[in-house]
């Protein structure tokens, strides 16, 4: 399976893998899946970090070379991933949280994350671990 890992769970998974819900660290540790994350997310990280958001202190930098070295592919945000965004109901305001919903819809993926907010949005957002 295809997944998308929203930004709380790559900082997670680099950093501190013993926060992860033991259903996503199995899904990560199958090697049978892809594992994809946005460059949505980079810059998320590379903002907050700079505003000095405690939750934010990798360096993108040294987290997207972790990232490539490790076998996630990268997903570019398009402007076909925008115009899906844009159209979005409004259930998450955060702008990078959609932009990851519409990637997640456009390429056919679940996103794997803990935030109600991109569940909400069902259909392809929502994995269903019971089916593992």
């Amino acid at each position: 399976m295809k997944f998308l890992l929203d930004t709380q769970i790559l900082l997670w998974a680099a950093g501190a893998p013993n926060k992860l819900p033991p259903q996503i660290r199995a899904c990560i540790e199958n090697l049978e899946n892809e594992l994809y994350f946005s460059s949505a997310s980079i810059w998320e990280i590379a903002i907050k970090r700079k505003l000095g958001w405690d939750d934010f202190a990798v360096d993108p930098r040294q987290l997207h070379i972790a990232l490539k070295d490790n076998g996630y592919e990268e997903m570019p945000v398009c402007s076909e991933h925008a115009l899906f965004a844009y159209d979005l109901p409004p259930i998450h305001k955060d702008p990078f949280d959609r932009i990851l919903v519409a990637q997640s819809s456009i390429n056919g993926m679940g996103i794997l994350t803990v935030d109600q907010g991109l569940m909400d949005y069902g259909g392809s957002v929502v994995f269903d671990f019971d089916e593992m």
